[in-house]
């Protein structure tokens, strides 16, 4: 008798064991599949409000593009700006100076001509004014002898 209760403890235990591990079995089963639901579950949300959430991402995009458009132009606009008040004030100072050279220039050119003038008139070559002179002279005795030719 004692072997028949030790065999119906044993086959007791293992009948016991045998509904642990199914329970178990059971509840791992169960376990995996909620996580297989919450991972489905999750993908579906994310699908919708992912393209929701694309759509924001993509008007936050105009909007700091417009806005960097913005701040670019600005800074192009104030850039050109800077640029022609420079040339201006380039413009002003190179018209100036071309004035002031071109003034030297032309005390530099008649000093020439007068040096050149009286380094001729030195050597004995008449200037521009005596030839002028001269012919005037000339054009003034043509004129008495062509009077005195019809007056005889």
């Amino acid at each position: 008798m004692s072997k028949v209760i030790v065999k119906k403890k044993v086959e007791a235990e293992a009948e016991a064991e045998a509904e642990d591990k199914a329970t178990v079995l059971t509840d791992v089963k169960g376990y995996a599949r909620k996580i297989w639901l919450a991972g489905l579950g999750a993908y579906a949300k994310a699908g919708q409000e992912g393209a929701e959430y694309f759509k924001e991402l993509v008007k936050s995009g105009e909007s700091a593009e417009k806005q960097g458009k913005t701040l670019v132009n600005e800074q192009v606009e104030a850039a050109n700006s800077q640029i022609d008040s420079v040339k201006t004030s380039v413009t002003s100072n190179v018209n100036s100076v071309k004035g002031k050279v071109e003034v030297q220039l032309d005390k530099i050119e008649k000093a020439f001509d007068n040096r050149v003038a009286s380094a001729l008139n030195r050597i004995g070559i008449p200037s521009k004014q005596d030839v002028a002179a001269l012919s005037a002279k000339l054009d003034q005795l043509s004129e008495l002898l062509e009077h005195a030719a019809r007056t005889k």
